[in-house]
């Protein structure tokens, strides 16, 4: 418990979105569990939430950012529970499951079982149109070769090598399978490209897989006999993920938060971390947690540590999405399930851009007032940085007249919602986690220092709040001397 003579220790928290929320919030219990710790919060933009945006209207719920997470990671789902918000997590609707791939104009289904580009069910692969003969051969041997493509992986964790998602996928199915399917589910993630993605960073529960078993494919089976399949693979909140923004800032001292409030500079002195504001004097705190965009935390921190930049993501993807809202009546035909996905090879310049579109209101409930329906169309890529200074209105024409392709003639909008965000979404290279470790490492040399967000290990909810949850408590130990 706090003493008498504790020492109350001031951390300054930079950056407002989903990692600084969650870094506050944890400094606020630690705060609360006896640990003699105070933050303040700065946020440049005049709201919080970062890419979390939902916007509510008409009885409709619109995501213009992330729509939810993947429930098979805890951490969103636990902060939300602590939140007073469990009632309110929603599962994806499973049952109507099914992912399209747009191929010449048309929409092909991929094989039930599909999980990412590894065929859960290889029969239904197997009699698939989405793939060719030699494709559904490449898939079909795959398991045969288990124990070769076990010892290559655990060869690969002794050096703790790693390779590109397009090398690992070609290894274990082919290129056709790469390009057809891992490239488009990968684009609509992080709008990279599967060439130059770290395999190790972002699909690791892969890595882990060929590890014990070799086969990817025998690898799923055998997790589908040990663990239940109740659960949704996707979660998100009954009134959108704004819901959890919001609940965070209500559990938090309004005098601590601070919007529109750009810290210019941070410098380390005898006395703590000076922190400059634009518009405001100085102040020193304890302690710092970075928890911005890769690009603004290297600039930020550039002048404390000049080895600390190159170790961050260098390259960022833009991302635009287009929310199309129909009223209940609207003569919109659509296939059943989540939406589909644009494969490189079914775009052309003109759409290059255009990387996927999700039936939002069959993919969660609540999205979409009865009889309504929802469409979100994603950009991203190297395309959708040209888009950005779009219009409106044009990037709604651009988004039916591309859907349109696939889903034939649109009725009348109700309304349309458009969100940017440029240089959102860092891409992991190919020996991403090596570089992170050894940021990590310098960071610890540095007291009083923590950096958190999608920069680190991961660009989902999840875990950007595990982590900066983590960070947050680590911080509040260090200081508090526990």
């Amino acid at each position: 418990m706090k003493g008498a003579a504790s020492t109350m220790r001031r951390v300054a928290v930079v950056g407002g979105g989903i990692a600084g929320l969650s870094a506050a919030y944890q400094l606020h219990r630690a705060d609360a569990a006896g640990m003699p710790i105070r933050f303040t919060l700065f946020e440049a933009s005049p709201r919080l939430g970062g890419i979390i945006d939902t916007t509510r209207r008409d009885g409709f719920t619109i995501e213009g950012g992330p729509d939810g997470w993947v429930s098979e990671k805890s951490w969103a789902r636990e902060l939300a529970a602590e939140l007073g918000l469990a009632d309110a997590i929603v599962g994806s609707l499973d049952a109507e499951r099914v992912t399209y791939i747009a191929t010449e104009g048309a929409l092909t289904a991929m094989p039930k079982g599909m999980r990412m580009m590894v065929p859960g069910d290889l029969q239904a692969a197997m009699d698939s149109p989405l793939f060719t003969d030699a494709a559904k051969q490449a898939m079909a041997a795959e398991p045969a070769r288990a124990e070769e493509l076990r010892r290559s992986a655990l060869a690969r964790s002794t050096d703790r090598s790693d390779e590109s998602v397009r090398d690992f996928t070609v290894r274990h199915f082919g290129a056709e399978v790469a390009d057809t399917v891992a490239a488009p589910l990968l684009a609509g993630v992080f709008g990279g490209d599967i060439s130059h993605l770290s395999v190790r960073s972002v699909m690791p529960h892969f890595i882990t897989l060929e590890q014990e078993h070799g086969s990817l494919i025998l690898g799923l089976q055998h997790g589908a006999q040990n663990h239940s399949t109740a659960s949704s693979i996707f979660s998100s909140l009954r009134d959108g993920l704004g819901s959890l923004v919001e609940h965070l800032a209500a559990r938090l001292p309004a005098h601590a938060m601070h919007c529109e409030a750009l810290v210019t500079g941070l410098e380390r002195t005898h006395a703590g971390w000076k922190i400059y504001r634009r518009g405001a004097d100085a102040e020193v705190f304890d302690g710092v947690i970075a928890a911005l965009p890769a690009p603004h935390t290297a600039r930020l921190l550039a002048p404390v540590d000049a080895a600390l930049p190159p170790l961050m993501p260098q390259t960022f993807s833009s991302a635009i999405v287009v929310a199309l809202a129909f009223a209940p009546g609207a003569n919109l035909r659509l296939p059943p399930g989540f939406g589909f996905l644009v494969p490189q090879s079914a775009r052309s310049a003109e759409k290059g851009a255009l990387l996927a579109c999700t039936f939002l209101h069959q993919k969660y409930p609540h999205r979409a007032p009865a009889g309504g329906a929802l469409l979100r169309a994603f950009f991203g890529g190297p395309g959708a940085a040209s888009l950005l200074p779009e219009s409106d209105e044009a990037l709604e024409r651009l988004a039916v007249d591309l859907l349109a392709e696939f889903l034939g003639p649109l009725p009348p909008r109700q309304f349309t919602v458009v969100r940017r965000w440029p240089n959102s979404l860092p891409l992991y290279p190919v020996g991403h986690l090596e570089r992170i470790d050894q940021l990590a490492a310098r960071v610890a040399q540095i007291p009083g220092l923590r950096i958190t967000g999608s920069l680190l290990r991961g660009v989902g909810l999840p875990d950007v709040i595990h982590q900066s949850r983590d960070a947050a408590q680590s911080l509040a130990q260090e200081l508090s001397g526990a």
